[in-house]
């Protein structure tokens, strides 16, 4: 039988704060979460699954999580979720009792989609603002690619292993970006690594595969390419990614369609009646 195509959506850097409390004195990302929901319950085809890229809560706090917990209640699509560098781990693991590789330490998990492997690495470092995937995690994503060779996988981890150009934000990404090159270049079945941490929509190659950052639904960190400014965020539409798994040849192929969040105008036909261009 034939796999059908796998739909992934992923959300990123919620920033979930206590009720009516807003991020940087400006930030309503309470309200950005709840359109988000919304949009993902109203697109179709339904996704199959949500990640969240970490960044869930804000400084942390118990009352965060249980705040982002009534926030994600009405979204009708299974999710699983990752931390970053603004989340506990334990605060998050008491939160969101999933399934995770071990019952302490890092929050990696192993989930089937489908024809596809979602495999979650956990770089969060306790109290630092930059990522780094530890001993036991490069060995337990090494033997977790093993073992089941001719299925697909996505990665998914908050910090992204690559320079995006945004200075601030480059000395905080993933610091042992080679180590995890070493383990991908050894496993052909991976398709795509995808992060979060930038607040910005971003492509290129990591280890000779596709690599991204997911946008995330509040506020974007400041395209400042030539060090101009302090660091600084901006209020820009809000989107999500969505990772389409297509089946065929080898080990298929992964589209990522970049969603705005929001009502817009449209869609409206490019044919009329009469079936000419309008």
């Amino acid at each position: 039988m034939l796999s059908k195509p796998v739909h992934i959506a992923q959300i990123s850097d919620l920033h979930i704060k206590s009720p009516d409390t807003l991020a940087y004195g400006r930030v309503d990302t309470a309200s950005a979460l709840q359109r988000c929901v919304t949009a993902l319950n109203e697109f179709t085809p339904r996704p199959d699954l949500v990640v969240i890229s970490g960044d869930l809560a804000d400084t942390p706090t118990a009352e965060e999580y249980e705040h982002l917990k009534r926030l994600l209640a009405p979204l009708k699509v299974p999710f699983v979720s990752i931390p970053g560098n603004h989340d506990s781990r334990e605060l998050m693991r008491a939160a969101f009792p999933q399934t995770y590789a071990s019952s302490s330490g890092p929050l990696n998990q192993r989930v089937e989609i489908g024809g596809v492997d979602l495999v979650l690495l956990d770089s969060s470092v306790h109290g630092k603002p930059h990522g780094e995937l530890d001993a036991p995690t490069l060995q337990w994503l090494d033997a977790t690619l093993v073992s089941s060779p001719d299925r697909p996988a996505l990665l998914f981890l908050h910090h992204p292993p690559f320079k995006a150009g945004i200075w601030h934000m480059d000395r905080q990404n993933l610091l042992n970006a080679g180590e995890l090159a070493l383990v991908v270049r050894r496993h052909p079945r991976v398709r795509l690594i995808a992060t979060g941490h930038v607040h910005r929509a971003t492509l290129t190659t990591f280890a000779g595969i596709p690599a991204t950052i997911c946008p995330a639904p509040n506020h974007a960190v400041d395209l400042d390419l030539d060090h101009l400014r302090e660091p600084s965020f901006k209020v820009e539409p809000p989107a999500l990614h969505l990772h389409a798994w297509f089946p065929g040849e080898g080990f298929g192929r992964v589209v990522t369609h970049q969603v705005f969040i929001g009502d817009f105008d449209g869609p409206h036909p490019f044919f009329g009646p009469d079936g000419k261009l309008l």
